[in-house]
């Protein structure tokens, strides 16, 4: 093989070396945030389900005391 066609060898074979190791990395980094993000909804979805679960909870009490009040209310009329 001539000098030219070794040196075009050699930077081709550097330069694809260079791209895949590039796209790995690149990957790694879209794969670490991924997790950072599902880890992130995880957690958002907990606060959720407790604000929902005080939600349901401050509601049947309201629905308690405006039951108590009516009855309250009939009881009284005559």
């Amino acid at each position: 093989m001539s000098r030219g066609s070794r040196l075009a060898l050699a930077v081709s074979a550097l330069l694809s070396a260079a791209i895949v190791a590039a796209v790995h990395i690149q990957q790694r980094r879209e794969l670490r945030s991924g997790v950072v993000r599902d880890l992130e909804r995880q957690k958002q979805k907990k606060e959720n389900v407790r604000l929902l679960e005080e939600q349901i909870a401050l509601t049947k009490r309201l629905i308690e005391e405006r039951d108590k009040a009516l009855m309250e209310k009939r009881s009284q009329q005559p």
